[in-house]
């Protein structure tokens, strides 16, 4: 067994072509060669840092689950880097050897339970059971620190901010802390970088990151299962709580006054809150008035597309951390071209780095030029609901106020129908914020307006032309 280490990776991958694309798989999976097994770690050949590092990011959880379904539960992995830009004839590559995922400690101490003296009446959304403590995960990030943010023009602001918060959480004027900007900015990042060094100051402090959606559906569950005010003492307990995504709750009043309940409390008791949203919270719509002025006590702060000299600094930085050495010609072709956020500037590197390594080719300005002008012209832009009415009106002449106006006008409907029908299939929004931003209508009117739109788009040739001229002007 110890020596099969060809058939052990065999196996798992095996199991891992069937759960994952077949990109995806030729891409990540074939080029992997696996080297030795000793007392259950398998080391596997990578052909470089940037290679390793997204494997570890993407696939670890399925990675760890097949080895130890195939060597048992201590099953560890190691990797075996070889050094990249090393093309030299007849020289053998050098390589580095790097242990499989071992992130630093994002736990939370146990958390007593107030509330009881034998058994923790408390039950935790997260599932993580204890005996007479709590035992929260803070569901943080370890990757998310300070240091691998980039602070620019962009940013300042908020960044220096959150440093604020995470020496002195619910001791500064900042709270809520409210960070917005488009998508793949680094609000994310930011906001767990604040929870980390919060907790690196102060380790007494339990913190909890969680997404609106999950928080959402905690709600959902605690509702259904009759255990709302366990929900409610779980969460009042928590010193620095980050909701990610916060305009998701637009629309969803009970669990707003949910959310309130557990702001007011934790406020009062010089908790910290830190939200993150798409827009400025006076933008913020389908949101409670209570709850939104509760978000302006606080410092509201935004990021900002990258300028230039930032994005040249995540690019230098982001090769230094995967160990590659980029001309300065590369690194400034890449940041003249990709503008829109920091997500797309990190992907493009990414796919100049597989290109380079998996084909074999000099990561240069030639391939620079021919990858990332691909890339730039196939990215789609993504498209709001605000652009989307404007489309829709614009198509009708019409004014975008029509929309959110109260009446039964055919044509003011009917434009209605359509701009929820885009909004469903363009965006990500949910159905009761799509609802709440065209006419502060609720999910079951927008469903009943994608249905109606599909039927015509089936019955009225003239109507399906309309909406083939709408969607080919969205697509501009």
């Amino acid at each position: 067994m110890e020596n099969n280490h060809f058939q052990i990776w065999e196996n798992c991958l095996t199991v891992i072509k069937d759960n994952v694309s077949p990109i995806s798989y030729s891409t990540w999976f074939q080029p992997i060669v696996p080297l030795k097994l000793e007392n259950e770690i398998l080391t596997l050949q990578v052909p470089s840092h940037f290679f390793y590092e997204y494997l570890e990011e993407k696939y670890i959880d399925l990675l760890r689950k097949t080895l130890r379904k195939e060597l048992g539960s201590n099953a560890k992995l190691e990797y075996n880097v070889v050094m990249e830009n090393n093309h030299m004839a007849n020289v053998k590559p050098l390589s580095v050897v790097v242990p499989g995922n071992n992130p630093a400690n994002t736990k939370n101490r146990p958390v007593k339970n107030p509330f009881s003296q034998e058994e923790p009446s408390i039950k935790n959304p997260f599932i993580i059971p204890g005996i007479k403590k709590l035992q929260i995960d803070s569901q943080l990030n370890s990757s998310y620190t300070f240091t691998n943010f980039i602070e620019g023009d962009c940013n300042r602001l908020a960044r220096s901010a959150g440093w604020a918060v995470s020496e002195n959480p619910g001791g500064t004027a900042f709270n809520p802390l409210v960070l917005y900007g488009d998508s793949g900015l680094g609000k994310t990042h930011l906001a767990q970088s604040i929870g980390l060094k919060a907790k690196e100051l102060h380790p007494e402090k339990t913190v909890l990151y969680v997404s609106s959606q999950k928080f959402q559906t905690q709600f959902t569950e605690a509702i259904r299962n009759n255990n709302k005010n366990d929900f409610l003492h779980f969460y009042q307990m928590i010193d620095i709580l980050i909701i990610d995504d916060i305009q998701e709750l637009a629309g969803k009043e009970k669990t707003q006054n949910t959310f309130f309940h557990i702001f007011n409390h934790l406020h009062q008791s010089g908790k910290q809150l830190i939200l993150t949203s798409d827009k400025a919270p006076i933008e913020l719509k389908g949101m409670e008035n209570r709850l939104l002025s509760r978000f302006k006590w606080g410092l509201s702060a935004d990021l900002q597309n990258p300028d230039y000299e930032t994005r040249v600094r995540i690019l230098q930085q982001k090769a230094y951390k995967d160990g590659i050495i980029l001309e300065n010609d590369v690194i400034e072709h890449i940041a003249t071209h990709v503008v829109n956020n920091v997500r797309e500037l990190e992907g493009a590197l990414i796919s100049l780095l597989a290109q380079s390594t998996l084909n074999k080719k000099e990561l240069n300005l030639e391939l620079a030029i021919e990858i990332i002008d691909k890339l730039v012209k196939n990215t789609k832009r993504e498209i709001s609901i605000d652009y989307i009415q404007k489309i829709v009106c614009a198509h009708f002449n019409m004014a975008v106020d029509l929309l959110q106006a109260k009446t039964r006008k055919r044509e003011i409907v009917q434009a209605r129908q359509i701009a929820m029908y885009f909004s469903k299939s363009m965006t990500k929004a949910s159905l009761s914020s799509i609802g709440s931003q065209i006419g502060k209508k609720d999910h079951a009117t927008v469903l009943h307006a994608c249905k109606t739109v599909n039927n015509l788009i089936d019955t009225d040739r003239a109507f399906k032309t309309q909406i083939d001229e709408i969607n080919k002007k969205l697509k501009m």
